[in-house]
């Protein structure tokens, strides 16, 4: 590390370490670009304060990112650990809106700059695409103690560091030739029978010879200080900058083909490197001269390709919100971020009203002030905006004030963005972005802001439909589950349920407990197959034919038996599994019958509990023709009988047989928990990640000795998820 603790220690401030240790983290570990994040203490978001070996624009979209954004970095510092990505396949796989806007190979790391006081912010590295898919362990090391010494930095300094509102750049330092090398080199380009051009990482000309500007068809001082896709119209193609930005990221060499009207193709060889990028131009037949253009055209102004690229990051993210909520928290998190602004109202046209659905950065009481505004409302610009369908920008209370004086009174803002929400022609609502401080809206900004409203609109119109969706369906659930189950003397009962994750609708789901007398009681769980409307009313219908059955005194396998005939009745598509147990605690025994459910587990005594293997019958709804076998075993006071759902144990990518035993691993070390804490612990410790793609029931019961306390039941009618 002395290499870079030079490079610290000749800084002549914070600042100016902080690029020195970026530049030395780029060069020690052979990285081709770098950048480094500091977490900003007045909103909590991570800021890019340094850039190295890529341009500026490129991170447009990454300027300013949530803690809770789906980023490497961001998972680096929240997870305080290595985040590596080998590859675009990679990407793909685990950030999928990263992969939208850099669809380019390269490997990427991000490390937290943790202290030992705080977490400080974030490193993030690229490597070109040819680096093998894993990292190395010096490159672990290089990356690890580079971070380590970037935090110690930090906290040894007397002053945070100076966040500005663009990132700084840096470069990891070249050796510097003698300059007659560099005339010499000159002299040998413009000898050679082709043309060579030099970019800069930003794309700009930084040197050409006399043959590449007559290729090119500009004279040279035309061209230096210009990108190539700006200067010449005929390259002036989107398809043309993106090789140059595969070329940037993923340090490996393009080659393409352009036409130069009216006739004259040319070949452009790109070779990336640490500085920029050295173009090797060839013509693919004989060369015909073209007069050069005359020295006072005009140039067009620069392409936003930053802002654009960062359009399409938000607008995959706004294809993955579901609910209003999910909505209002990415236009939180990543939006206001995105474009430094503070406040956010968002609202739904409903009613001929402007009804708040989300809110952030603004007191209770404004809220309530400017909730159900009718849509004529002249007390903000937000009516008329959604009349015309044109976005309104104001820079700073005077702009506003002009038109809306009442505006300025509501709250503290001082410059506003109003988007109107429309869907061919059809006012869906109006979201407004507020800053703290004046603001000025670049043309840029204003372009992608407008299109970004038209992407809000869709997402918010079907998030309020699904919302209205799972509301019912969620409403009708409830009404056929038990409200509550019963208290039962002699038996602790506790049960959990957990929706599917979001997109999904509400699953089949049942469960049900049953007191037949003072001695026995019976239990059973059951999982209708599909989601939605159809398998919660099937799941209501078996319940209660379940619960009738069971009243009337039929043994358990007649219980099971004329449900299925009920569900051959009904003619339903759909299949139902279900477990039912009956419980004698005189006897202190169980009988349990099996329609295709995933077997129960039992833990006799502390420190072991083993699976219920039972003999299935056929799943309910199959056919008549079938039988259900019966098991009886031993269920003394203080054992713990699990019955849950598939959904607890079978996900994409796991062994249902390795999680069931692990199951009953988590069930046996649970032995000194109550039955609601455990049935929490089960829960909790499953192998799954990410959200559920089915729904989760677990149900524990156990008998107790006589005259021992009776577990209040943990109500069913309020589910949650649980965190």
């Amino acid at each position: 590390m002395s290499g870079m603790s030079e490079s610290f220690l000749g800084a002549a401030s914070l600042d100016d370490a902080l690029g020195a240790g970026l530049a030395a983290t780029v060069r020690r570990t052979g990285a081709s670009a770098g950048a480094l994040y500091l977490l900003d203490a007045a909103d909590g978001v991570l800021r890019l304060g340094w850039l190295s070996g890529i341009p500026e624009d490129f991170s447009t979209p990454w300027q300013r990112l949530s803690p809770i954004s789906p980023t490497p970095v961001t998972d680096a510092v929240r997870e305080d650990r290595l985040v590596w990505l080998g590859g675009q396949d990679e990407m793909v796989r685990r950030y999928p809106r990263i992969a939208a806007v850099l669809p380019y190979p390269f490997a990427m790391a991000a490390m937290p700059l943790t202290g030992a006081r705080r977490c400080w912010g974030a490193i993030g590295l690229m490597w070109p695409a040819d680096h093998p898919q894993h990292v190395t362990a010096r490159e672990r090391h290089n990356i690890t103690t580079s971070a380590r010494h970037l935090a110690r930095l930090l906290e040894d300094s007397s002053r945070p560091p100076t966040l500005h509102d663009r990132p700084r750049i840096v470069t990891p330092g070249a050796v510097a030739g003698p300059a007659q090398t560099g005339l010499a080199a000159c002299d040998y380009l413009e000898r050679l029978p082709e043309g060579a051009v030099s970019l800069d990482l930003e794309g700009r000309i930084t040197f050409l010879t006399t043959d590449a500007a007559r290729l090119l068809g500009r004279r040279t001082e035309q061209l230096l200080g210009t990108r190539p896709w700006q200067s010449l119209p005929w390259l002036d193609d989107p398809v043309y900058e993106d090789h140059y930005r595969t070329a940037v990221v993923s340090r490996v060499p393009v080659t393409y083909a352009a036409c130069r009207p009216p006739d004259q193709w040319l070949t452009f060889e790109l070779h990336p490197g640490s500085s920029g990028i050295s173009v090797r131009i060839t013509p693919r037949k004989e060369y015909t001269a073209v007069l050069p253009t005359p020295a006072d055209l005009p140039r067009p102004e620069p392409a936003p390709m930053g802002r654009l690229h960062q359009l399409v990051h938000l607008a995959a993210a706004l294809t993955e919100t579901v609910t209003v909520q999910d909505l209002v928290d990415l236009i939180t998190h990543q939006i206001l971020p995105a474009f430094g602004a503070q406040g956010l109202m968002l609202t739904s046209a409903e009613a001929g009203r402007l009804r708040i659905v989300g809110h952030h950065g603004y007191p209770g009481g404004v809220v309530e002030r400017l909730d159900a505004l009718d849509l004529d409302t002249e007390l903000t610009p937000a009516g008329d905006v959604l009349a015309a369908g044109t976005a309104a920008f104001f820079g700073s209370q005077d702009e506003i004030a002009a038109g809306y004086p009442s505006t300025v009174h509501l709250s503290d803002k001082t410059a506003w963005a109003f988007l109107p929400l429309t869907i061919s022609g059809r006012p869906v609502g109006c979201c407004v972005l507020s800053y703290d401080r004046p603001h000025t809206f670049t043309a840029d900004e204003r372009a992608v802001l407008t299109s970004l409203a038209g992407l809000i609109a869709q997402a918010l119109d079907r998030a309020r439909l699904y919302d209205t969706q799972r509301h019912l369906v969620a409403a009708l659930q409830r009404t056929l589950l038990p409200r509550a189950l019963p208290t039962v003397p002699g038996l602790d009962v506790a049960v959990r349920y957990l929706p599917a994750g979001p997109g999904l609708d509400v699953g089949g789901d049942f469960y049900d407990v049953l007191p037949l007398d003072d001695t026995t009681v019976a239990a059973v769980i059951g999982d209708v197959e599909g989601h939605g409307v159809t398998a919660a009313a099937l799941m209501g219908q078996v319940r209660l034919a379940v619960h009738a059955h069971t009243t009337a005194g039929a043994a358990p396998d007649k219980v099971l038996l004329r449900t299925n005939r009920l569900l051959a009745d009904l003619d339903s598509e759909l299949l139902v599994s279900c477990l039912y147990a009956h419980i004698d605690l005189a006897r202190h025994e169980v009988t349990l019958t099996n329609a295709g459910h995933v077997p129960p587990l039992l833990r006799r005594a502390p420190g072991r509990a083993d699976v219920v293997h039972l003999e299935p019958g056929p799943l309910l709804g199959v056919g008549t023709g079938g039988h259900y076998p019966v098991t009886t075993v031993g269920f003394p006071p203080g054992s713990v009988l699990a019955l849950y759902t598939d959904g607890l144990v079978e996900a994409p990518g796991t062994d249902a047989t390795h999680a069931t035993e692990r199951l009953a691993e988590r069930l046996a070390a649970g032995a000194d928990l109550d039955l609601h804490r455990l049935v929490d612990h089960l829960l909790r410790t499953t192998e799954r990640t990410g959200q559920s793609a089915d729904d989760i029931t677990a149900l524990l019961l156990r008998p107790t000795e006589q005259g021992e306390g009776v577990l209040p039941v943990q109500p069913s009618a309020q589910p949650g998820r649980l965190t």
